[in-house]
């Protein structure tokens, strides 16, 4: 079984964030990892290629230092890597599908896995799109992955409760938290990830023109969250107190 990967590397998820006087983001001195649902999609990949044998591909869109976290992917045991260097002066959730779907295109696969989301933007497009443009069936949301016979048995969560989809092969799967525990690399994973190959392409070695990955969506703006007001304490006695703090809730915070 020939199974692909798609992942991206996110800024940590404990990072502060800062914004730069041009309104962009501040990305010195933020460490990067690899979005935690991708782990998910990373880990069960392996699992199915210890279970039934065949390979395991990396696939990632992104700028020179997305090859750690393929890095990465190498070392918890996957067999080889793609990255797919796209120094684009804006790429929107199209750009990344129509990108990730072409270098895909030319790989062979009978699995394509990815998380439902990243931490970052938290769209829970591009896996869709990929889909989409592949003409392939998608599940998101995965907590559970049977493949046997050609067809993915998914279970999904659902409002309420979870649903049971069957699929045939080859399809698009998208991981959720729950789905299973990433594994750490090992020392020996580490060593043999240096060696294993990591192909490098970029959108016009794919055929793929300036126009054709042209963000469609932009940012106009970034802003912080307003900081959160300090805490007011109200001192005296329990009963002057308990009438200064109704009267605050209802004067001052308006909410009774």
């Amino acid at each position: 079984m020939k199974i692909v990967v798609c992942l991206k590397q996110t800024f940590d998820t404990e990072a502060k964030i800062t914004i730069n006087p041009d309104g962009k983001i501040n990305d010195q001195g933020v460490s990067l990892i690899m979005n935690p649902y991708d782990e998910f999609a990373v880990e069960e990949a392996l699992r199915l290629q210890e279970k039934n044998g065949g390979e395991v591909t990396v696939v990632s869109v992104g700028g020179a230092k997305a090859q750690d976290a393929l890095r990465q992917a190498l070392a918890m045991g996957a067999d080889k890597a793609v990255l797919v260097t796209a120094e684009l002066a804006a790429m929107d959730e199209y750009s990344t599908a129509t990108i990730l779907a072409k270098a895909i295109a030319g790989l062979e696969y009978d699995l394509i896995i990815g998380g439902f989301r990243a931490v970052d933007d938290g769209s829970a497009q591009v896996a869709g799109r990929v889909a989409e443009i592949l003409g392939l069936p998608v599940v998101n949301v995965v907590t559970k992955l049977e493949v046997a016979d050609g067809k993915a048995l998914a279970t999904r969560e659902i409002e309420g409760g979870s649903e049971v989809v069957e699929v045939p092969l080859p399809a698009v799967i998208t991981a959720q938290k729950g789905l299973n525990e990433p594994r750490y690399p090992s020392m020996k994973g580490i060593m043999k990830a240096k060696k294993k190959p990591m192909e490098k392409k970029d959108p016009a070695g794919l055929g793929l023109d300036a126009a054709a990955v042209a963000a469609r969506v932009c940012a106009l703006e970034y802003f912080l969250p307003a900081p959160r007001a300090a805490g007011k304490i109200i001192p005296g006695e329990p009963a002057e107190a308990t009438a200064a703090l109704v009267r605050a809730l209802r004067e001052e915070a308006r909410i009774i």
